[in-house]
Parts: structure tokens; sequence; C-alpha cells
């Protein structure tokens, strides 16, 4: 089971039917198997993760799936080989990055008993350093969809300007026009944020970035 939140994601990346799509952080293989759906099993997606025992679990739900435009595989970091050959290639990039997951505390309490100040530090210089490799990714005019399942603004807003501080050849899209676009009518503004009580979703914030044409 996917939570609705996180499925939105797919809906603001907006894949096309023949797009080159980078899933950068794709663990199970959930919102890659969604991207595939929306693309009518055409196109191609990188589906990256760090972990082999993740990637692993998406197998089985692939094969049962039967997409086929989806291409698993394993990267030692955000530098790896396979990910700078890519540079400027793709049209779509998700990032729904490691976090705190302090969105997720209705399903799982005990997470805030296992994250400090010295984990968060650890995870904003991670999130930073993987949204920075992504951006590379995208060529010109392609879109770039930055994601948590967190509500601190420390992995979330402060992220995204200090990337946008950097990456000038980027610029911020309209969340709620992206999703109008797709026919579904939630505005919470510029960026995507989702709560527990207000949306009946897990906590989610996501930024939709474009690369200057």
């Amino acid at each position: 089971m996917q939570d609705e939140g996180s499925q939105l994601l797919g809906f603001l990346l907006a894949p096309k039917r023949h797009d080159l799509v980078v899933d950068f952080c794709a663990g199970a293989g959930g919102k890659s198997l969604m991207l595939g759906a929306l693309m009518h099993s055409h196109g191609r997606i990188y589906a990256f993760d760090v972990s082999a025992a993740r990637l692993s679990r998406l197998k089985p739900r692939l094969k049962r799936s039967g997409l086929s435009n989806i291409h698993p595989q394993t990267i030692r970091n955000e530098n790896d080989l396979r990910i700078k050959r890519l540079a400027g290639k793709i049209d779509r990039v998700l990032v729904d990055a490691p976090c705190s997951g302090l969105g997720t505390l209705r399903r799982n309490p005990d997470l805030k008993w296992r994250q400090s100040p010295q984990s968060l530090g650890e995870l904003k210089l991670k999130q930073a350093a993987i949204l920075h490799a992504a951006a590379n990714l995208v060529k010109p005019g392609g879109r770039l969809v930055y994601a948590t399942c967190s509500l601190l603004a420390e992995e979330n807003e402060d992220i995204v300007t200090a990337f946008l501080i950097k990456r000038p050849d980027f610029f911020g899209l309209h969340c709620g026009e992206l999703l109008r676009e797709q026919r579904i009518e939630l505005d919470t503004g510029r960026l995507l944020r989702l709560y527990p009580h207000l949306h009946g979703t897990d906590g989610f914030f996501a930024a939709a970035l474009q690369r200057n044409a």
C-alpha cells in the first residue's frame, strides 16, 4: 500500500510517455512503479538506489506490474559513474530524499526517539549533496522534484532555498498549478505541504523545479 501523499509526487513530476526519467532514491520502487504506469510502460525509468537490498524488493513487484520500462540499478553514491554518464540527458528526475521521516509519526511513533540534532545535521548534508547531483542529470527545460516525508524546514524549504541560490539555472514551479494540470484540486501553495490532520496523508513536502531551457 502506498500513501496518497507519496503518489502525488508522480503527478508533480508528470512524465510524458517517451521521456527519460530517473527515480534517484528509488528504494523498493513504489514511485517508480507509479511513474511507469503513468508512462504506459513507454520511455525509460532508471530506478537508482545505494541499497541493493531495497532494490531487490522492487524486482518481484516489477514482475507483477507487467511494466517493461523500469530499469533498477544499484549505485555506490550520488557521484557514481552511471550517474555522470546521464548528465544533462534526463527529462524528469525525482528525488525522494532520505530524511528523518517525521511526517510518518502517526504510523511510526518511535521515530521521535531515534532522531537527534546530530543525525539531522548529517541528513541535511546528504540531502543537499543528493539534490545537487540529481540536478546535473536534468536536461534544459526538464523538471526536478525534491521531496521528503518530513515536516522540518531544515530538510525541506532550507534545502531548496540553498540549492536555488547555488544553481541559478533552475527556478521553482507552482505545485498547485502542476497538480491542477493533472486534474487534482489540491493547492497548498507554490510548495506542496501535506499534513495528517488536514489531508489525511502522511506529512509530505515537495518542491518542483525546472532547468532553464
